[in-house]
C-alpha cells in the first residue's frame, strides 16, 4: 500500500466534492479522478458521517478492475469495504448482499438494479458521466427514478460534451434533476439552440444561439470544476500528424460512384440520424479500403492505407506501435499485412505494457476508462478515425497520460485524400473547440499555497 500525498489540485477537488452535495468533476485522464473521489467518500463516510451507503456506476472494465485496484492501492482507504456487483444476475445479487460501504456496478446493470432490487443508497457516483448523455436511454430513465433517494451525487468525466452542448442536458439533469438546465429537452433546445440541418419539419441537428454557451456555463458553474492535465502535471509533448494517401484514378472512380449511389438512395427521404449514420459508416469503410456489402461480404477498393501503415511500421524500427481501427474488416486486413496482436484480453494488455508486442491493434470502444497503455509505447496510428470525440480522446489518453516516460507522444492519422476522412477530422477539431470552451468556462482556479 502507498501513502497518499495529494497534489494541491487534488486537495481542491476533494474539498469541492465534500462541500457540494451535487458535484460535476471534469478532470482530464491522469489527474486521479478515482482516488480523489474515494478520498472524499472516505471522509464523508467515516469522518463526517454524512453518508452510509454508496453506489458507484462505472464502465464494466473500470467497475471490475480500476475501482478495486485503487482502493487496494492507498493506505488511507484500507478500512473502506467494497463489493463489486458485475457478472451474472446471481453473482450481482450475491455481491449486493455483502456488507460494504461501496457497491460498484457496471452502467449496463442500472436498469436491472432499479427494477429488481431495493434502492438503498444515499450517495451515487457516476464514473463517466458522459455515458448518461442520452436522455431517452434505459439507463438514464432508470437512474432518474431513484435519483431523489440519494442526498449526494458525483459525476466524473474528462469529456463532458463530446458531441456538443446538447449532451449537457441529460448529464446535468441526472445530477441536479433539472434545476439548472431545465427538466425538459424541448425547453432546453428552445432556450439555447436553433435548428441547423433539417428536412421539412424534421430537425436532426441544432446549433447554439449567440451567447448560449456562456449562459449554459454560468448556469452550471456553481456545481462544476474542470481541470486540464497539462495545467497540473508534467505531460509529454503531444505531436499530431497526418499521413495522407492518394487513391489511383480507378480507385477514386469506385469510391465516387459508390458514394453517389449511397447519397442518391437518401434523396427524397427524411434524413435521420440512423440513415445518416449508415451513410457515414459506409463512406468511412470505403476510405479505409474496403466495405461490407448488403450480404455481409467484404468488397475490396484499395490498399493505400495498408501501404502507409506498412511504411510507418518499418520506420518505427521495432519500437512499439499502437494502431486504432474501427471496422472488423480493417483489423483483418491489417493482420494479413503486418504481424500484430489485438489487445482484447487483460493478458495481451499486460504483454503490451511489458514491451513484448511491437504492433498492437485496439478498438476505440474497448480503449476507454481505466485502461493504461502508456508503459508499452508512445506512438498511436489511426487507421480509421472514429466520429466520436469522446472515444477519440479516450484512445489518445491511453498513451498521453501521467506515467508516460517518453518525452513525446506521436498521434498519426492515415487520411485518404478527398474522402470522408477529411470531414471527420475537421468535425473532431470543431467539437474539441466547443468542449474546450466548456472546460475553460468552468475551470477551477487552483492556486499553489
Amino acid at each position: 500500500m502507498q501513502k497518499f500525498e495529494p497534489h494541491e489540485y487534488q486537495r481542491y477537488s476533494i474539498n469541492f466534492i465534500e462541500h457540494h452535495k451535487i458535484a460535476a468533476v471534469f478532470l482530464d485522464c491522469g489527474l486521479g479522478k478515482t482516488v480523489i473521489t474515494l478520498t472524499a467518500l472516505n471522509d464523508l463516510l467515516f469522518d463526517y458521517f454524512e453518508i452510509g451507503r454508496v453506489l458507484v456506476i462505472a464502465p464494466l472494465r473500470v467497475a471490475r478492475n480500476t475501482w478495486p485496484q485503487e482502493i487496494g492501492k492507498w493506505e488511507h482507504l484500507n478500512h473502506l469495504h467494497y463489493s463489486v456487483a458485475v457478472g451474472t444476475e446471481k453473482e450481482r445479487l450475491a455481491a449486493l448482499r455483502q456488507p460494504a460501504s461501496l457497491y460498484i456496478i457496471n452502467r449496463e446493470s442500472v436498469p436491472w438494479l432499479v427494477e429488481k432490487t431495493d434502492f438503498a443508497y444515499d450517495a451515487i457516483v457516476i464514473d463517466e458521466l458522459s455515458s448518461f448523455k442520452n436522455w431517452s436511454s434505459k439507463r438514464f430513465k432508470a437512474l432518474m427514478k431513484v435519483r431523489p433517494f440519494a442526498s449526494r451525487v458525483i459525476g466524473l468525466t474528462g469529456t463532458p460534451s463530446g458531441n456538443g452542448l446538447m449532451d449537457l442536458f441529460a448529464e446535468f439533469k441526472v445530477l441536479d434533476m433539472g434545476q439548472r438546465l431545465g427538466r425538459f429537452i424541448t425547453k432546453y433546445r428552445q432556450d439555447y439552440f436553433v435548428p441547423d440541418k433539417r428536412n421539412g419539419q424534421v430537425v436532426f441537428s441544432y446549433v447554439p444561439l449567440p451567447g448560449a454557451e456562456k449562459r449554459i456555463y454560468e448556469k452550471i458553474s456553481d456545481i462544476t470544476i474542470s481541470m486540464k492535465a497539462s495545467d497540473h502535471l508534467r505531460m509529454p509533448e503531444l505531436i499530431e500528424r497526418e499521413y495522407t494517401v492518394k487513391m489511383s484514378d480507378a480507385e477514386r472512380k469506385i469510391y465516387t460512384e459508390m458514394c453517389e449511389q449511397l447519397v442518391l438512395q437518401m434523396k427524397g427521404d427524411e434524413v435521420t440520424a440512423a440513415n445518416a449514420g449508415v451513410l457515414l459508416g459506409k463512406l468511412s469503410q470505403m476510405a479505409n479500403g474496403a466495405v461490407y456489402t448488403d450480404d455481409g461480404a467484404v468488397l475490396h477498393i484499395h490498399d493505400r492505407k495498408l501501404d502507409a501503415l506498412e511504411d510507418i511500421v518499418e520506420s518505427m524500427n521495432g519500437k512499439p506501435l499502437l494502431v486504432a481501427y474501427w471496422f472488423k474488416h480493417d483489423a483483418e486486413r491489417i493482420e494479413t499485412r503486418v504481424p500484430c496482436v489485438r489487445l482484447d484480453t487483460d493478458e495481451e494488455i499486460a504483454r503490451w505494457n511489458r514491451g513484448e508486442i511491437p504492433v498492437a491493434l485496439i478498438h476505440p470502444a474497448s480503449a476507454g476508462h481505466g485502461l493504461n497503455l502508456q508503459s508499452g509505447g508512445s506512438t498511436l496510428v489511426w487507421f480509421g478515425i472514429t466520429w466520436s470525440l469522446e472515444l477519440y480522446q479516450q484512445t489518445v489518453a491511453r498513451l498521453y497520460r501521467q506515467g508516460q516516460t517518453a518525452k513525446t507522444v506521436v498521434v498519426q492519422h492515415i487520411i485518404a485524400e478527398g474522402t470522408i476522412d477529411e470531414r471527420i477530422l475537421r468535425a473532431l477539431k470543431k467539437k474539441d473547440k466547443m468542449q474546450t470552451a466548456l472546460i475553460e468556462a468552468v475551470k477551477a482556479e487552483v492556486k499553489s499555497r
